[in-house]
Order: structure tokens, then sequence, then C-alpha cells
């Protein structure tokens, strides 16, 4: 979907009354130059503009329309704009598939005929880059050439967006409403061929359409433009019931995140998270890393800023030798050299000190520098002394050229002149020193991520077949799957009751016993598993207790001296397509959460990074001089991802749960696979 003469418009008809009117005086305030037209039957003038009576008489082809008319009338005036090739139109009213009139919505795109829509239900779009607000409402973004670009389902939330004073350079708001056309997937896509957007945040409330959603992270990617998202929806409401482990863990919160991360898009939790992260994306990209420096005159603050960086990847790493020196030369004997650095107050308000501390500090080699500080705005005090220090620390920064933020603790110690002033020097105003500290660790992940190998699409989510339920197989079948692609799995029996002690005996002991059943997936809730025997008398007598269950048992040979227990699933999501979950194992699988969520297809360094980020993972790698075979670990889960590749049009759940992780290999001791027939 082509969306640039949309978006770029050099001719808009505004077609209705009040809204139009506003969104007239919006655009020309903005100083666009191109060609307005005004349509409306009744008034003689729309926002200054003569008007003309109806769609029929705009003697052009315009780029873009603005259509605030009742929705029933809608429908005609959209294929009036199509007949003149408009590039695209924006539907203000409401009344559609948000409530439940999804006919009337269908109708829309048939009028269009394949003529951008955005809405309807939508308050539009501003673009200062383009000088055009088809915007009908206040709002205080100012001409730019060249700044972010945020995408929202919400209308009051891009309402909310027009009116900071925080200093975020937003050259392109965009809002979406009911996605009957142009979706968060073509808007994104059509933002990073922008060369004037520097990043793109989105506020996402659902995604219609995953692989497109997919090909636009993609291409934005291609284009170096980083994106940052705000999603609603982390409760649990979404959760699908299945039979396995692998299901319940992989919600479609935690696929929306594994989504995010395949395509290097930073997830904030909040509102001002987001436009933290955009402003510091915007002075300067991602970074290379997150090694910061943080300065402040205050021990609390470097204190709190400590505290705040934990968990979020960043660090504070000490001085090198030569750099310390450089810096505690600058000061006298009693400040000590530490990051983060507080550098007291003995060269407050002196300007060459300042300067030559920060400079000093700022030459010490890190990803990235902030300076703490809260500029007066209360109207009884004088900020010159504050001032004098950011404009110190502005001046450091130019002679170093580090990546360079000040950072306001709350916001009213950031006045928007002075965010403005730091940001024509190229340091980003940030506010919030939580919020500034995500914003880091965006930018450090997003960079990191770029330099990873460009990734594959996901599989799609197709389901082949004529609607035939999943089938479970039983465990021993599931098993002798896994054991074909590679999987290793306990030498087993699968027999009669009776026969357990004799294959115990032939499979040596110490064994376990199962009962043997595709339709009890969770055997230990009910008694059906007999661990660790070491005699035919303790297996006779465990399968005694099982016979209510089934007439037939799997014996195994037991694995023991497992260093950790781990789960290794797929499942398969309508929206999503497949996805692989690796993660804390056992009976508690659920209860401990300690997973990771990728959708398919994952290389090995995926993996490997997957299972890096796991609490669990310290075991293996090595706790109180006891080691596992990693490596076996790998090569099982790249196992199950060809067994799932393999069957992708019929698996529709796999759950290997525990993979016993031992010194020297890792095993499959239980497993649930469900297929659909061929």
């Amino acid at each position: 979907m082509g969306l640039q003469r949309f978006l770029n418009p050099r001719s808009i008809a505004f077609i209705g009354g009040a809204e139009c009117a506003i969104a007239i005086e919006r655009t020309r305030a903005l100083g666009f130059e191109g060609r307005i037209w005004a349509v409306n039957p009744r008034r003689p003038r729309l926002g200054g503009i003569a008007t003309i009576p109806s769609a029929g008489h705009v003697d052009g082809s315009p780029d873009a329309a603005f259509v605030a008319l009742p929705r029933a009338a809608t429908p005609e005036v959209l294929k009036a704009l199509r007949a003149l090739d408009c590039g695209g139109a924006v539907v203000y009213a409401a009344g559609f598939a948000e409530s439940g009139e999804r006919e009337l919505q269908q109708s829309l795109l048939t009028a269009a005929a394949g003529m951008p829509l955005l809405g309807p239900n939508c308050y539009g779009f501003i673009n200062a880059a383009a000088r055009v607000a088809l915007w009908p409402d206040e709002h205080g973004l100012a001409p730019l050439d060249s700044g972010v670009a945020v995408v929202t389902q919400s209308g009051n939330i891009a309402c909310n967006l027009t009116m900071l004073q925080r200093g975020l350079p937003l050259a392109l708001l965009l809002t979406l409403g009911n996605q009957a056309d142009v979706d968060m997937a073509a808007a994104v896509e059509a933002l990073a061929e922008d060369p004037r957007v520097t990043a793109i945040g989105m506020h996402i409330e659902g995604l219609r359409d995953i692989a497109a959603f997919a090909r636009a992270a993609a291409v934005a990617r291609e284009r170096g433009k980083p994106l940052v998202a705000l999603k609603t929806g982390r409760s649990p409401q979404g959760a699908r019931i299945a039979l396995s482990h692998t299901a319940s863990l992989a919600g479609e919160d935690r696929l929306c995140d594994a989504l995010f991360e395949r395509y290097g898009i930073a997830r904030v939790p909040t509102l001002t998270s987001l436009v933290e992260t955009l402003k510091l994306l915007h002075f300067g990209g991602p970074m290379p890393g997150g090694r910061l420096l943080s300065l402040s005159c205050s021990g609390g603050e470097a204190a709190l800023a400590a505290d705040l960086a934990l968990d979020l990847g960043l660090s504070f790493p000490p001085f090198p030798p030569a750099a310390a020196e450089r810096v505690a030369a600058t000061l006298n004997g009693l400040v000590n050299v530490d990051n983060p650095f507080d550098y007291h107050t003995f060269i407050w308000g002196q300007s060459e000190k300042l300067t030559r501390t920060f400079a000093a500090a700022l030459g010490g080699g890190f990803d990235a520098a902030m300076l703490i500080l809260d500029t007066p705005s209360h109207p009884a005090m004088e900020p010159d002394r504050w001032l004098l220090t950011a404009r110190a620390f502005v001046a450091a920064r130019r002679e170093t050229a580090t990546r360079a933020a000040v950072v306001a603790s709350l916001p009213e110690g950031m006045p928007p002149d002075l965010a403005r002033e730091l940001g024509q020097a190229g340091v980003a105003p940030l506010i919030g020193i939580d919020d500034a500290l995500r914003a880091f660790s965006a930018a450090a992940g997003i960079g990191a991520h770029d330099r990873r190998t460009p990734v594959a699409l996901p599989w799609p989510p197709h389901r082949a077949g004529d609607g035939t339920a999943a089938a479970a197989m039983s465990e021993f079948e599931a098993k002798q799957v896994l054991r074909s692609f590679g999987v290793a799995v306990p030498d087993a029996v699968e027999c009669a009751l009776e026969e357990a002690p004799q294959a115990a005996e032939r499979l040596g002991f110490p064994v376990a016993v199962k009962i043997s059943s595709a339709a009890i997936a969770h055997k230990s809730d009910v008694g059906g598993v007999a661990l660790s025997l070491r005699s035919p008398e303790e297996v006779t007598a465990a399968t005694r207790r099982m016979v209510a269950l089934g007439d037939r048992v799997l014996v195994e040979r037991m694995a023991e001296g497992a260093v950790a227990e781990l789960i290794v699933g797929v499942t398969r999501d309508p929206q999503f397509g497949m996805a692989l979950v690796i993660g804390a194992g056992g009976v508690l699988a659920e209860m401990l959460s300690d997973t990771v969520t990728l959708l398919l297809p994952a290389t090995r360094q995926d993996i490997e990074r997957s299972l890096r980020r796991l609490r669990v993972w310290r075991l293996v790698e090595g706790f109180r001089g006891r080691r596992a075979d990693g490596a076996a670990v790998v090569q099982a889960v790249e196992a199950v991802i060809a067994l799932a590749a393999a069957h992708r049009d019929r698996l529709e759940e796999l759950d290997v749960n525990p993979l016993l992780v031992l010194p020297d290999r890792a095993i499959a001791v239980d497993a649930l696979v469900r297929m659909r027939p061929t």
C-alpha cells in the first residue's frame, strides 16, 4: 500500500463542517502552501476558504482528503473521491465496526476501491515535516525538517502527545482508529521509508496482521529506523486452555514480546518511557552498548541512578585509570572519582572548571553520558547557575563528541526553553531518571540487535487439513518421533501392567513406570508416575496402584544425576504461527515462569542467546561445582525445531518436559505431541 502521496500531500480536500474548519486552520498555521478545497453545501466558507457544494465539484485530483461527515453519508463521498483518483482519505466519523456496524464499515472499503483509508473513528494525522494537519482539534506541533513519528490506535493518546513540552521532536503523528484499511503494519512501513523520520513509536492495542507487521518491521530494520512499542494487554485474559505447559506459557503477550525481540523492537511500559526513548533515539540513534557514565553533584542521585539501572542491562563501569587521573586533576582531593560520579559542589557556578571536569569525564570511553540536573522553573527562583552547568556539559560534549543527555529527575526540572536549547546542541533532554535509564537500555538493545544477522520472517500461521482435530500421541509414540529427529530419550518398553517387572529387568534398574494413555496429559497429577524403582517388587507395587488408570504402562530406564530440568516446547497460534518455548521445566514450570519464547524459525544463535537469558541456565553453565552439557541442550532444541519444520502443517503442540540436563547429555524423559492426521 503506497501512502507517501497521502501522508505528504500537496493538495487537500476538506469535506464537512466544524471539524474541517479547524483542520484547515491548523494546516494553514503550519505553513502549508499547496491547494485546498473546502467542501460544504451550506457554508460559504470553511477555515477562511471559499467552499464548493460537493466532492464532485473538486477540479483536480487531491492528494489527501479529510472527511468529517455523518457515517451514513461517508461511503458516497469516498466513491466520489475515488473517481477523482484521490491519494487517500481520513474518515473521522464513528459508529462503524467499533459499535457493531461491520457491514457499514465494509461499505467504506467498497466505496474506496483501493484508495487508502485512515479510520474510521479516527482523528487523522499531523505531518509537521510536510506542514499538514488533517486534524480536527488543538495541537502544539511546529514545523520540523526531521523528527520522530508516533502511530497510535488511540485518538486521545495522540491528542495528549501534541500537548507535550518535553523537547520531543515530533514530526509525524498518525492515528489509526478502527484500522479498516491502513493498519499499524502499513503505517510503520510508510514511515520507515520517509527519510525525515528518525525513529518510530507505536502505541499498540492489537495487531491485525502479524505477517504484514513482521514485513514492516523488517523494512524499518533495513532502513535503520528504530522501533519502540508501548503495547497494552499484559493481562492473562487472552491465554488459551491447552493440554501442554508450553501453550499456557506462550500467551499472546509473550508472543508479542517474541515478535518484538525478533525485529529489535524496544518494548516500553509507559507513555513517558515511550517519549523519552524516542527522544534519545532521535539524538543519536541506537547505542553500541550499555556502558553509562552518570554525573551529578549529589550522592543521593548517584545512588538512585545505580539502583534504577538494575535489571536493565546497563552498567556504570569504573573510569579507566588514565581517565580517572584526568578527572581527579580537575577537582580537589575530597572528591572520590567513581561511576556514578558525584562531582560535589566545589566547582558549582564556575563555567570553565565545570567544563574541564565534564570533558575529562566524558573522555572516559563510555557508550553514553548523562548529567542529572534539575533546573528551576519556579517563578520565585533564578535558574542561571543551573543553566550554566547545563551549558558547560554541552561544551564538554562538543569537545569530546560523546553521546550525551541531560536528565531532570522531575518534569518541572526541565524547562521547555532548556530542552529546546539542548536539542539544538545534539544533547537529549530527558525527564525522569527511571525513564531515561529505560531509554538508554532500549537504545542499547536496539544497537545489539542491529549487529545481528538479518532475521527470517516467521512461519505463517497456515493450518492445512480438513479441520480434523489434532490427536495426542501416547508418550511412547511421541518419544519415538523425537528420537527420529535426534532428541535423546530413555530406553523404554511399552507393555501390559503384568509384564512391567520383566520389562524392567531387561532394561536394568532403576526404572520409571508411567501409565500409557494419550488421554492423560499430566500423569503425575493423577498418580500415574512412579520413579526410581529398583526391584521387580517395587515395579509390581507401582503398577497395582495404576490399575484404575489403564491397562498399559511405559517402563523406562531412569536418567539420574540431572543438574537442571528444562522445558522445550512448540505451540501454534492462529495469529503468530508456531512458537518455541524454552525455560525451567518440571512440575513447577508454570509457577516458576522462567521461560523465553521465540517465533519459528530460529537459528542456533537465537537459541543460545535465549538460553543465556534464563535464570536456570546458571545451573547448566556451572553452579557450586556442578556443570552440565549445554551443547547437548542446544542440539536437542535444534532437533525439536527440525521436527516442527517437518510437520508444520500437522503439528499442533509439542511439549518436552522435563528435558533433563546431565553432565554428559540432555535427555527427554517426558513428552507430549499432538498432530493432525495426514
